[in-house]
């Protein structure tokens, strides 16, 4: 790679990296971000992002990281609006626009209509004194370092200071209204973390009956019935069926090694005697989700499920959470 070329593409990650770091040292930037958060959080009916051309493209990207973490959204085109689609904008809704000179004329010829029709303006844009900026209800004002582009001419800081001013709206609003990773599986049913969302253990669980047994049973028992059940683990339960203590392959294992030199005593050994005591379990309303992370953490590939009376009723495995 050219020398020559392998700087601009340095120079263009840093313009945007400076650009970030300097508006963030800006005591005003953050409240700023927040009071437009609020507003839009106050309000009940949907949003309505827009811009033109490239902050158009930003302003569509907006709308639906907004409508796909519970904040309703759709992008109205300005130009569109002025002619016909004005109709879109209905009464008391929140308008808000992406203009990096606050003075996008499509922009600017809207904001009586906003106004006749009762709503509010949220502006983002570089030019404090704009027109955008001085009718706005919230207006987040950012700043450049450079753009970041050789012939500093096309967009580039400055888009990257839109998109991540909405997605930062987009954040507190997540906060605002308590929206949930449950709630963002609703938006996404379709998709592999959809599914990862809202799927839950007690879907994917293996439930048998053969593997749950009493603390008394005794190893030459316990073999058959561990090989038969073909789940790798065997659940010891109490005298009232509550959760004592799991026994796995890696365990076997274990234990053939410790009783290597005599066979005959593990053999005639209790469930009791040989699991591991008080193993980490989880819910079966539990999501998918929470058992892979918690089989990470633990460093385990299987996990006791138990019901709200902590009554073992199954056994979820790694291999189970890969092809849920």
């Amino acid at each position: 790679m050219k020398q020559e070329i392998r700087l601009a593409i340095e120079e263009t990650f840093r313009a945007a990296e400076s650009s970030l770091t300097a508006n963030l040292a800006e005591a005003s930037f953050i409240p700023q971000v927040a009071a437009a958060a609020t507003l839009l959080a106050e309000s009940k009916n949907r949003i309505l992002t827009c811009g033109m051309g490239k902050s158009g493209l930003i302003a569509r990207k907006v709308a639906a990281t907004l409508t796909s973490t519970g904040s309703p959204a759709v992008f109205l085109h300005p130009a569109d609006a002025l002619h016909g689609d004005i109709g879109n904008l209905q009464s008391k809704e929140v308008v808000l626009a992406f203009s990096n000179s606050g003075e996008t004329r499509e922009i600017v010829e809207l904001l009586p209509h906003i106004k006749r029709l009762t709503g509010k303006l949220i502006a983002v844009t570089q030019k404090a004194d704009s027109t955008l900026a001085r009718d706005a209800d919230a207006a987040v004002i950012y700043s450049i370092t450079r753009e970041g582009c050789p012939l500093e001419l096309a967009p580039m800081a400055s888009t990257t200071m839109s998109l991540v001013i909405g997605d930062a709206i987009a954040t507190a609003l997540i906060k605002l209204r308590k929206f949930r990773r449950e709630d963002f599986g609703k938006y996404h049913p379709s998709g592999t973390l959809g599914k990862k969302l809202l799927t839950r253990v007690h879907d994917v669980m293996q439930q048998n009956d053969k593997i749950l047994i009493a603390r008394e049973t005794r190893f030459q028992d316990i073999l058959p019935r561990m090989i038969s059940a073909n789940l790798g683990c065997m659940i010891i339960i109490g005298s009232k069926g509550h959760l004592r203590g799991i026994l796995t392959d890696g365990d076997i294992k274990r234990q053939l090694e410790h009783f290597a030199r005599s066979p005959e005593k593990l053999f005639s050994a209790t469930a009791g005697e040989i699991m591991t005591p008080d193993p980490i379990s989880i819910r079966d309303a539990a999501l998918v989700d929470e058992a892979f992370a918690l089989m990470q953490e633990k460093k385990t590939y299987t996990l006791p499920v138990v019901n709200a009376q902590k009554k073992p009723i199954g056994v979820v495995r790694m291999h189970d959470l890969m092809i849920s």
